[in-house]
């Protein structure tokens, strides 16, 4: 691609040619014309004092002393030669230096006849063989008889022309060198503002929105208007190109949601196809079992009867938990707030779970007895009471124990429930939140858990906007969850 020329250097050689243009005109004109206008204007001036002698002449002056000055004098002033006589030869009035030269002149010129047209006059050139020097002369006979002649050379004018000629070069030079300066000048200033401008439309096409036109150089109104558009179209961008981001983020993070809700649903899938597999199994085999009599006792059909009403029981447990955890994420299950004492809903819990826990060997602790009244839904506060303490049944070393406590706050309070046993991982403190996730599958498997009442626990805990956590300690865990306090609204 051929590279372009800035506006400030086509705008310079465009000033600089139209200097040189002008100057070459000039000094062409002057060098061909300037010796003839020189001319033209000496014969000017010559008819001027032969019309001055000839309206004399008319008038009977040629002898006054005031025409005389008057005539001697300009002749002077033009560098004129000229002389007035009789047809006797007799000098009337002169107006030369050289009276002897010039009566010769007149003795050798031949008489011509009176003419009253000036554009008619006997005026000539003559060259000097001996000095080589050429002159306008005018011989004419005045109305009066006598006779004038004139002559001026023409070597003063050829000088004049070629020292004018010369000072004009060197001043066209002098002329052309400050013309393209001034041009390189005047083309910068001109241009600042368009270069200002063209710099902002580079960073414009960066993405650099905080680039502005500021008029300080008070520059054209039309350039003015541009910088302004300028401004209002790179707003104009950043708003556009901002909203056009704020509709990619939001797309991609609609994207990315339909990813993970398609990704949750293959696992949701995958997970509960891999919970219902084992007591589908069992209930398969067991009435299988019970169809082909494989045992004819009542005791053993009463077993296979339990087996399959217990496996029947976890699926339906399982089903239920998945009911409620699905109307807790999608939001269709509505909080009933209300206000409730917290101590009598923990205790029964407790009490419920004794037997389990006496089934484990553990030993269920909550000295509490005070009443503290919090605010939530107590059905579903009940049900994370009911999923912490039979987690820690589940997870409780044998013979170990289980502490219920409060720790109170001046807004809030925090229930915790602490088991003895093994710390969880690190690398499962993040996960056990997750649905079907499970730490120990083994003893999950061995006590029927399903992995998901950490899940619901979650669910409530966020749906009350409350906070909710996992501690280890050395000898056990600790889960916790914070309620608001009834009594510090009302304070």
């Amino acid at each position: 691609m051929k590279k372009k020329k800035t506006l400030s250097t086509q705008l310079t050689l465009v000033i600089s040619f139209i200097v040189l243009l002008i100057v070459g005109v000039f000094w062409m004109a002057n060098n061909t014309l300037l010796e003839k206008y020189y001319v033209f204007n000496k014969e000017k001036e010559m008819l001027a004092v032969y019309k001055m002698v000839d309206l004399a002449a008319k008038n009977d002056k040629l002898s006054d002393d005031a025409f005389a000055v008057a005539f001697e004098k300009k002749c002077v002033g033009a560098n004129i030669d000229a002389v007035v006589f009789n047809k006797y030869g007799k000098v009337i009035i002169e107006g030369t230096t050289d009276n002897q030269e010039i009566f010769q002149l007149l003795l050798e010129a031949s008489m011509s006849s009176y003419s009253a047209d000036y554009n008619n006059l006997n005026m000539t050139r003559q060259k000097d063989k001996r000095l080589g020097t050429e002159y306008i002369i005018i011989n004419n006979r005045l109305i009066d008889g006598n006779f004038v002649y004139m002559k001026t050379p023409l070597e003063s004018i050829k000088e004049s022309v070629s020292i004018s000629n010369r000072f004009f070069a060197i001043g066209g030079v002098a002329a052309i060198v400050v013309g393209v300066f001034m041009a390189y000048i005047v083309a910068r200033n001109m241009t600042r503002p368009i270069r200002n401008m063209t710099e902002l439309s580079t960073r414009m096409a960066k993405l650099d929105f905080d680039a502005k036109y500021i008029d300080t150089e008070n520059s054209a109104k039309e350039l003015y208007v541009l910088g302004e558009h300028m401004n209002e179209l790179s707003q104009t961008l950043e708003q556009t190109i901002t909203r056009l981001k704020v509709a990619n983020n939001e797309l991609q993070r609609d994207i990315k949601k339909k990813e993970e809700i398609d990704e949750m649903r293959k696992e949701f899938l995958s997970n509960v196809s891999h919970e219902l597999k084992t007591p589908l199994a069992l209930i398969s085999g067991y009435a299988e079992g019970l169809k082909e009599v494989v045992n004819d006792d009542d005791e053993s059909r009463n077993f296979y009867c339990d087996v399959i009403m217990d496996e029947t029981d976890k699926m339906n447990r399982m089903v239920m938990k998945l009911l409620s955890l699905n109307h807790l994420e999608d939001g269709s299950d509505v909080l009933e707030m209300t206000r409730f004492d917290l101590t009598p809903l923990v205790r029964g819990v407790i009490d419920s779970s004794k037997l389990l826990a006496q089934k484990n060997e553990a030993a269920i602790e909550f000295d509490r007895t005070d009443s503290v009244y919090v605010s939530g839904d107590i059905y579903k506060i009940e049900e994370v009471v009911t999923n912490y303490i039979s987690n820690a049944i589940n997870h409780c070393t044998r013979g170990g124990t289980i502490t219920v406590s409060y720790s109170m706050y001046s807004d809030r309070v925090r229930v915790s429930v602490f088991n003895t046993g093994e710390p969880i991982p690190d690398k499962d403190i993040e996960n056990i939140w997750n649905k079907f996730y499970k730490v120990d599958k083994a003893r999950t498997r061995e006590y029927g858990g399903s992995g998901i009442g950490l899940s619901i626990v979650k669910a409530i805990m966020e749906l009350h906007h409350r906070g909710y956590g996992v501690i280890n300690h050395k000898d056990g865990v600790e889960f916790w969850f914070e309620l608001e306090l009834f009594i510090a609204n009302n304070q």
